[in-house]
């Protein structure tokens, strides 16, 4: 049973989102708070396996309560999926960087947002290349230009793993790297799972995140799914 815990402002909301998860057998609504403060309190507490974490909310904003939640080492295996309508570029990027897993808005299909929770909750990250790669790769592209130090972990990553990362952040699959690679699946799984480890990611979105923000990927590059950015 994946264990969710609702946070939004909105109490209708929350009862739509309730209503719609808790019709699905292995999805359990196990809480629901109306401010990040509140979300953070209840995630220590319930210890949930997904917290929908709205932006917008009364008291600690959702992107500082994902923060407080990722920096937490005893909620380690709670992973957060932000959802919002607002879709701005700089609330996706400052998700993903405070620890999210994913960015949904709320207007989501009902079985896309179950999909989502299943995804989340089996460790796996929620990357749309067509939002999040592209939000990334704006945010990050925005900055000044100018030389920039390469961080100590890009340079413990193999020529291989380095290779992987940049599939990772075009939003290639596992399955789809063991082919580009000519490598099976649990070695693309393998390669994926040591870079993450090296540059302390804990999923694949922070890998993105990280592909980004060290230089390993250009934000110029928009390749199509599966062929790594330049």
């Amino acid at each position: 049973m994946i264990r969710v815990l609702l946070a939004d402002d909105q109490a209708l909301v929350r009862a739509g989102f309730r209503s719609l998860l808790d019709s699905a057998a292995d999805v359990e609504v196990v809480g629901e708070a109306g401010d990040g403060g509140r979300a953070v309190a209840l995630a220590r507490e319930l210890l949930p396996d997904v917290v929908l974490m709205d932006i917008r909310m009364p008291g600690v904003d959702g992107v500082t309560a994902t923060r407080r939640i990722t920096d937490d080492v005893r909620l380690s295996g709670v992973r957060v999926v932000v959802l919002t309508t607002f879709a701005e570029e700089e609330n996706v990027f400052a998700a993903l960087r405070s620890g999210a897993s994913g960015f949904l808005v709320k207007d989501i299909e009902p079985e896309e947002l179950l999909q989502a929770v299943r995804v989340v909750s089996r460790g796996d990250a929620l990357l749309s290349p067509s939002v999040t790669r592209a939000v990334i790769a704006r945010s990050v592209g925005a900055r000044p230009a100018g030389p920039r130090r390469e961080p100590p972990e890009l340079a413990v990553l193999t020529a291989r793993e380095r290779e992987v990362v940049r599939l990772v952040a075009a939003g290639s699959s596992n399955d789809e790297i063991a082919t580009l690679l000519v490598v099976s699946p649990l070695t693309a799984k393998t390669h994926v799972s040591r870079a993450m480890v090296k540059v302390g990611a804990r999923d694949r979105a922070q890998l993105v995140v990280f592909a980004y923000e060290s230089g390993l990927v250009t934000p110029a590059a928009y390749s199509p799914r599966g062929t790594p950015p330049r």
